[in-house]
């Protein structure tokens, strides 16, 4: 579970996100950075038992800095409004699919998968699902994995079919995604509860054949 304090600290540094209050207030982020890490090195503990490929990971490489790079964004706030953290082969790295926890009030989630990928890897994810389809399809279909996840997230998608492939494809409207992510909204109470860990690992090892089909398509 996550401690209150942290989920307060967030809520607010929403309120008064300069560098100021932050300073004056860095003694509770360093409560809240402290418990998120907690609650990561379980998480990740539990990927490890069902995913080997995270095996040499270690928590601290999963968890991203709560700075913002605001050189080349119109949004200037100094600092982000969340905790999040990325377990991957290449831990918070984004150039292989993993998995992903977002702590942030009434926007809280567990999802995973690959997101937005560069042309040469996105072109390796479409050509596996031309290929194996069938077999991406069951994944989605799986009934562990329907419990957690809805399904693709398509805010990011082409209007037309993605050049090399016709409309008439039958993984076409997977193949049309920018992104490959799924994602599961966790609520503030959720975060509260003793059973969070075990609901995010159960979440977790339900998305692992989706994780593997992404990286077994980067791979090649």
């Amino acid at each position: 579970m996550i401690q209150h304090s942290t989920i307060q600290f967030l809520k607010a540094l929403k309120k008064h996100n300069n560098r100021e209050w932050f300073l004056e207030n860095k003694p509770k982020y360093e409560l809240a950075k402290a418990d998120y890490l907690l609650f990561v090195e379980k998480v990740l503990n539990g990927i490890q038992a069902f995913d080997t490929s995270l095996s040499h990971i270690e928590p601290k490489k999963c968890v991203f800095r709560i700075n913002r790079d605001v050189r080349f964004s119109k949004n200037k706030d100094p600092y982000k409004t969340n905790l999040g953290a990325s377990f991957s082969k290449g831990g918070k790295k984004i150039d292989s699919a993993g998995y992903y926890f977002h702590l942030e009030p009434g926007a809280s989630f567990i999802g995973g998968g690959l997101w937005m990928p560069m042309a040469p890897e996105l072109k390796k994810v479409r050509q596996e699902l031309d290929y194996c389809y069938k077999e991406f399809k069951a994944i989605l279909n799986n009934k562990k994995f329907k419990a957690h996840f809805e399904g693709l997230d398509s805010s990011e998608k082409l209007v037309r079919a993605p050049k090399d492939y016709e409309i008439d494809n039958p993984a076409i409207e997977c193949l049309k995604l920018k992104s490959f992510v799924v994602m599961m909204p966790i609520s503030d109470a959720e975060l509260l509860d003793k059973q969070l860990i075990k609901k995010t690992i159960s979440a977790f090892e339900s998305m692992a054949p989706f994780i593997h089909f992404l990286n077994r398509a980067l791979d090649n």
